[in-house]
């Protein structure tokens, strides 16, 4: 009888980890079985996990000692950081270094970091392309991940540093989704100019991780992007009115606008979706979507996703 190899999911009652949790329970002849890592394993979603069989384990990302012990004995781990949950890179940063040093010290063999690209490696804090926030970042949310991607490597941690993008689900729980004008009609509303944005459905993001784990030592080392379609926002447009059944009108919102938004956080995205639009070559570069099939083949498109969403979208 062969034992199966145990995966640290981090996050697993969350988007990414979530999705990646329930690709390895799916998968009852695969060649791994689930550690759920939550903060909070009495919540609804882990005694869901544990009621499919999942291992259940207590950890607290600020807390390296609760993190190597959710590490210990496990093949390898999955690791997702939420600057949205306080809006600080510094605390970000250290719990990203905690559960690299977890992994360290317990000796893991894979670990799939979920990160993103240090902006300033385009553009010097001093470029008026767009304003420096929080003093020492272009995108904050982006930058502090990016930054911290050298501790996993000068640990010697074998990581696959995995980049996801954006969620399609935004449309539904980020208030992206279309808005009606007062002459009635729809307009679709994305500060990206005429440039394409990658975008996935979230729950393909956890499989396309499965499928980083499934491939073994392939992907140790390099930096991979994943997508599952790149559009523009008026081929967006365009989906979601085939989609709604009305005409969906594609506003494309200047970033400046966007980052003066009152909400928190606004002007950290504006500032993402122009280097999004500013840098769009290597952005969708790293985000290949066939290179995305080949760990997921079940990859959905955002005609596929609306199929199955639509519904759920909120039109105000």
């Amino acid at each position: 009888m062969t034992t199966k190899k145990i995966v640290a999911v981090v996050g697993a009652t969350g988007i990414q980890g979530g999705g990646l949790a329930r690709a390895i329970l799916d998968d009852d002849d695969g060649e791994f079985v689930l550690r759920a890592v939550t903060r909070n394993p009495d919540s609804e979603a882990a005694v869901a996990l544990a009621g499919r069989g999942a291992e259940v384990v207590q950890a607290d990302l600020d807390d390296v000692a609760t993190v190597e012990r959710a590490f210990e004995g496990a093949y390898g781990a999955f690791l997702v950081t939420n600057y949205w949950e306080h809006f600080s890179v510094e605390r970000e940063q250290d719990q990203a270094r905690n559960m690299a040093d977890a992994a360290h010290r317990t000796g893991l063999k894979h670990v799939v970091w979920s990160t993103l690209e240090d902006t300033r490696k385009w553009m010097s804090l001093d470029d008026d392309r767009m304003p420096t926030l929080k003093e020492k970042y272009k995108v904050p949310h982006l930058d502090g991940k990016g930054e911290v991607d050298d501790h996993f490597s000068k640990l010697g941690v074998p990581t696959t540093f995995f980049h996801t993008c954006f969620y399609w689900e935004n449309l539904i729980t980020a208030g992206l989704g279309p808005k009606r004008g007062e002459d009635g009609r729809l307009v679709f509303h994305l500060p990206m100019a005429d440039k394409k944005l990658p975008g996935i459905a979230a729950e393909d993001i956890g499989r396309c991780a499965y499928g980083i784990f499934c491939q073994g030592s392939k992907w140790i080392g390099e930096r991979l992007g994943v997508s599952g379609e790149h559009l523009s926002g008026a081929e967006m447009a365009a989906a979601l009115a085939n989609a709604l059944g009305e005409e969906v009108q594609y506003n494309a919102l200047p970033f400046e606008v966007f980052r003066g938004f009152d909400f928190p956080g606004a002007d950290d995205l504006g500032n993402m979706f122009q280097f999004k639009a500013d840098f769009t070559e290597d952005y969708r570069g790293l985000r290949d979507v066939e290179r995305a099939r080949t760990l997921e083949p079940r990859l959905r498109t955002f005609a596929a996703w609306l199929e199955e969403n639509t519904a759920r979208i909120p039109i105000s």
